[in-house]
């Protein structure tokens, strides 16, 4: 029987939820749900109201009937309650990173203070713990928070540097002084380019465009109620006013595609974009302070992301190059492909530096490194030497208490490809043959006896330098139950398995359960 519908404000549906769920629900945890389509919007002038009913359906597709489906499903590590904001606090978000866990996922097993629902604690102030995936370094940045010495590894030199950008203290007045003199530079630059002119006239014709025949929020109440077929009125929409877009073009002079299409960079790139980029990218490499230059890398590449030739809707996925004006299924109006990278650059760099100041008021006085290596055969103890005498020396005397890591999942992300676009500007060296389990390797049977043996391999190295009484934990989505014959493999067993619901994901079917095990692995 359906329940009654009740229209409630978001903070009675915040009251409301949490305790239908008997767990904080927060307001912007409701706001999130409008946001992604989950629930609708109503009310009216200002005032943002939910149907209760529709509420209660998502949460019980979500939470009620799943959890009776899959007892065995421990919800309190699905951290719902928690907003985007505070998934990805501080440096947690100054770039972005497909496959990376949540702060608050490390800040269970980690933290010797939310013990609530453990039976043990693994890790206390003081421990070193190892994440030989270390990927974005999220392993490392709570780490500090806790007041944990820790060390990661990985193969790909950019996750190296955003992972030590992350964790390194910084000179920030010096970052903040540096990006100043880089964005006059730019601005100058730009000036020869003929682009400023051209975006402020596209972009008082398309707002002009937008209000007339997308207005809102009149324009979606008219699809929802059928008045208007969206995809045959957007594509017409599209084309009308491409005829003022290249009208615009010529007039300007502007080029739009580059001279060759055979890098990443000439393929997504618009002409003015790429020689932005190119010329900030050059700037920075004359750059002496090493730390600067990373952290100003970092920037660069963030901004890089945003400003690919794309559709708002495909950011995650890159279907086709776009170098037109489009109807945009996600704003749902007529949008623009990026034409310079004036504002990404200078949001992030201000982002960036906020991100910064705010771990600063939190990080402890810990040793935190990732080591570019090959997790199967690195020499930790020589490496971390090089780098951090010191830190080699508590290193050496206490041993690293455990493991907390999320190895790459078999056949589901190409990790160097994620970034193409940095590798190319900063000139790095890709090791993509080095990937453990990529997404081009396949997940045949040939693929998935060599994920077993690679990640047998990493753990039987990383062995060498762990006290005797080690907890390592792992991170996996083991739909193919792999993991026991890695322990096996590795001398190790697994001693207990903490499966979470994964509720906050952008590319995924929200409505789908879908779960994750952490693996606690010992000494067999």
């Amino acid at each position: 029987m359906l329940m009654e519908d009740r229209f409630v404000s978001l903070k009675e549906a915040s009251t409301w939820a949490s305790n239908y769920l008997n767990k904080d629900i927060k307001i912007s945890n409701i706001s999130y749900l409008i946001q992604y389509g989950r629930i609708k919007k109503y009310g009216n002038n200002g005032k943002v109201l939910v149907s209760l009913r529709e509420l209660k359906e998502y949460y019980d597709k979500t939470y009620k009937i799943n959890q009776q489906k899959e007892e065995n499903i421990n919800w309190s590590l699905s951290f719902a309650e928690y907003s985007e904001a505070e998934r990805t606090k501080h440096v947690h978000r100054i770039h972005p990173y497909k496959g990376k866990f949540i702060p608050q996922l490390v800040e269970y097993f980690l933290d010797s203070h939310t013990d609530s629902f453990k039976k043990e604690v693994y890790f206390k102030a003081g421990d070193i713990v190892l994440d030989p995936f270390c990927g974005s370094g999220t392993t490392l940045v709570q780490a500090n928070e806790l007041g944990i010495h820790a060390v990661g590894i990985d193969i790909s030199q950019f996750n190296v540097m955003l992972s030590n950008v992350k964790v390194r203290k910084h000179d920030l007045t010096s970052i903040a002084k540096t990006i100043k003199k880089l964005t006059l530079k730019l601005e100058n630059y730009q000036n020869n380019l003929n682009i400023k002119d051209f975006e402020e006239e596209l972009q008082s014709k398309l707002k002009n465009f937008n209000d007339k025949y997308f207005p809102s929020p009149d324009f979606k109440r008219w699809i929802l109620e059928g008045r208007i077929k969206e995809q045959e009125y957007g594509l017409e929409k599209e084309k009308e006013f491409l005829n003022i877009y290249n009208n615009l073009v010529n007039n300007y002079k502007i080029k739009i595609k580059q001279n060759n299409n055979e890098t990443f960079l000439d393929l997504w790139y618009l002409d003015p974009v790429r020689k932005e980029l190119d010329f900030l990218a050059n700037e920075i490499k004359n750059i002496s302070d090493q730390d600067i230059k990373e952290v100003l890398y970092i920037i660069l590449s963030r901004t890089a992301r945003s400003c690919r030739a794309t559709t708002h809707s495909d950011l995650a996925t890159l279907k086709e190059p776009v170098y037109t004006t489009y109807y945009c299924k996600k704003h749902r109006k007529i949008c623009k492909p990026v034409f310079t990278i004036s504002k990404w650059w200078q949001y992030y760099a201000n982002d960036t530096l906020q991100r910064l100041a705010e771990f600063d008021k939190l990080r402890t006085n810990t040793f935190q490194i990732c080591l570019a290596g090959d997790s199967r055969k690195i020499d930790i103890f020589t490496e971390v030497e090089k780098q951090n005498p010191r830190f080699a020396e508590i290193l050496k005397k206490q041993k690293i208490r455990g493991i907390f890591t999320s190895p790459p999942y078999l056949g589901l992300i190409d990790y160097h490809e994620q970034h193409a676009y940095a590798y190319e500007i900063f000139g790095f060296e890709r090791k993509d043959d080095l990937e453990i389990g990529s997404l081009s390797k396949g997940i045949g049977k040939r693929q998935k006896e060599a994920y077993i043996k690679d990640i047998a391999e990493v753990l039987i190295n990383c062995k060498k330098y762990l006290q005797e009484d080690y907890n390592i934990f792992i991170v996996a989505n083991d739909k193919y139950n792999l993991y026991p014959k890695i322990a096996e493999l590795a001398g190790m067993k697994i001693v207990d398995e903490f499966k979470r619901p994964v509720l906050c994901r952008v590319e995924k079917n929200r409505d789908q359960l879908y779960s994750e095990s952490i693996f606690h692995l010992k000494e067999k």
